[in-house]
């Protein structure tokens, strides 16, 4: 997917999207990956990394309604990621299946090495 068609889908106001757009626009890297996968094991994998994030103190962003929007999704989902330059946070995507809108976004702080 192309870097400004990215950046078009990232419009929302939550915090994630905000902070994956200025990553983004700060020379992150950026993938979107072809394939879908269905919403429902998602929901259930990321539900399992908040409790996890949580439990290691690791910080996030709006993972928790990432969780819950993947949950009451009926459709498969595309998937995408987003790097900061540094390596600090590692942004997923989790667009419709055409790639034509974002379902939800979620962040994590990377440990440094």
């Amino acid at each position: 997917m192309e870097r400004d068609l990215l950046e078009r889908l990232l419009v929302g106001n939550d915090e994630a999207s905000v902070a994956a757009l200025a990553t983004l626009r700060c020379g992150g890297s950026h993938v979107v990956w072809d394939g879908t996968t269905p919403a429902e094991p998602l929901a259930l994998t990321y539900g399992r990394r908040l409790r996890h994030t949580r439990f290691r103190g690791i910080e996030t962003t709006n993972l928790a309604h990432a969780v819950e929007l993947l949950g009451r999704h009926q459709q498969p989902v595309r998937l995408g990621e987003i790097r900061a330059a540094d390596g600090s946070w590692t942004f997923m995507l989790f667009l419709a299946e055409d790639g034509s809108s974002l379902i939800a976004c979620t962040g994590v702080r990377r440990a440094h090495a």
